[in-house]
């Protein structure tokens, strides 16, 4: 997700790259912001650790970095009073814990969120804390009661900094088809859900694809009726603004390795397909080469760049899909990489290799999950699996060519259309 809509921000980009060698040399010489306090304990972290000195009747329990399947082979083995026990104990731990049975994270995390509710009420009358203080407290107070209605599955929870969420539409565990939205910048506790401009937020954007997969599979006998959900995606640090966060791969390469954590963890065997948006495109572009197989897609939106001058480059068997609507800002970014800043070539460019798609009726560069749009109809098709009713940007063969039988395992047997 990302809040910025206006043509003047371009020339921050514009700035930076042509100020690459100065950030580079000043990166070099230790010079950065530094957002986090060192010596401080975030909740999690103390969460985390108390889990790795506890016990279980006299048993060890397992590390955190454990692979997935132990961590699920370790909560199947307890009854249902020990793994509730152990998230009523160690909720953040829990609930972020990659392996641990779904219904269970979400229980833990429901823990952690009236926790931090509980914080911020106390800080909002905190004395000590400004006017303005008091009142930021009361805004992630509202957020996480939010987060905390009858109905929301929370699959992760960071109350630290800004603040990490991800959550999910659909049933996870059942699911053959689980599609991922990965937002951009300025992503965190307060931006992840909106009253105006929802669907530029995460949660907007998730309901409004899962509502729209749900729809297209009913009316399509090649997906089958499988079952779907849609993951909002905000469990990663996202740039503040336009800055030079948003310039390099500093803040993606830490997503990256957490939305792999994510996709390997994922329950069954589902098909899984990334839709990344504005900065979020760079966080799947530096993430794909690691990506497992179950990864068949990746859908791009109003990118920046991929870190990469090739979607054969990329280092995926996925396929790549790019989008750009006419009036969206971020056509007028540099695509080029300088010293580490920039993000490389244009998606949609014809030299880059992407599959391109219309994104006709979105507006802006936050409108593509605005439903009525074909860019959210080509998500969604994508999404069950239809391939072949996708709309192309062109009527060139390359958008559609070679999706016959394409690796997914799943028909695409439906009527190409073009834009």
């Amino acid at each position: 997700m990302t809040s910025l809509d206006s043509h003047p921000q371009l020339n921050v980009w514009r700035a930076l790259l042509a100020l690459a060698v100065v950030f580079v040399m000043l990166a070099t010489t230790g010079w950065t912001a530094v957002r986090h306090h060192r010596g401080t304990s975030s909740p999690l972290e103390a969460s985390r650790s108390a889990w790795e000195h506890g016990h279980l009747h006299g048993r060890r329990l397992p590390g955190l970095d454990s692979p997935p399947r132990r961590i699920a082979r370790f909560f199947a083995s307890l009854s249902a009073y020990q793994r509730t026990g152990l998230a009523q104990r160690y909720p953040l731990a829990v609930g972020n814990m990659n392996g641990a049975p779904v219904k269970l994270r979400y229980r833990a995390n429901r823990i952690a969120l009236d926790q931090a509710r509980k914080v911020e009420r106390g800080r909002m009358q905190d004395r000590r804390l400004s006017a303005a203080g008091q009142h930021g407290a009361a805004r992630r107070m509202h957020r996480l009661e939010l987060l905390m209605r009858p109905g929301r599955k929370i699959l992760a929870f960071d109350p630290m900094g800004g603040g990490r969420v991800a959550e999910v539409f659909g049933n996870l565990d059942r699911a053959k088809r689980v599609s991922v939205v990965v937002p951009g910048v300025d992503t965190n506790l307060l931006t992840f859900q909106r009253s105006d401009r929802k669907y530029s937020a995460p949660v907007g954007m998730a309901r409004a694809l899962y509502r729209a997969e749900r729809s297209a599979g009913h009316h399509r006998a090649s997906s089958g009726g499988a079952p779907i959900a849609v993951i909002a995606w905000a469990d990663y640090t996202a740039p503040a603004g336009l800055g030079v966060e948003a310039a390099t791969a500093m803040r993606a390469e830490s997503g990256a390795v957490r939305l792999n954590a994510l996709v390997r963890a994922l329950p069954g065997r589902s098909h899984v397909a990334l839709y990344c948006h504005s900065y979020g495109s760079v966080v799947c572009g530096v993430a794909a080469r690691d990506l497992p197989d179950r990864v068949t897609d990746i859908a791009v939106a109003g990118s920046p760049g991929m870190r990469a001058d090739k979607a054969s480059k990329l280092g995926t068997g996925a396929r790549i899909w790019a989008m750009r609507d006419s009036d969206d800002w971020i056509q007028d970014v540099p695509y080029l990489e300088v010293g580490g800043l920039g993000h490389g070539a244009d998606p949609v460019s014809a030299g880059f290799g992407a599959r391109v798609l219309s994104a006709d009726g979105a507006t802006g560069h936050a409108g593509y999950f605005e439903p009525g749009t074909q860019s959210l109809a080509n998500f969604a098709e994508i999404g069950v699996g239809a391939y072949r009713a996708v709309r192309c940007a062109d009527e060139d063969d390359a958008c559609l060519s070679g999706l016959s039988g394409a690796g997914s395992g799943l028909s695409g047997a439906t009527t190409a259309r073009r834009a």
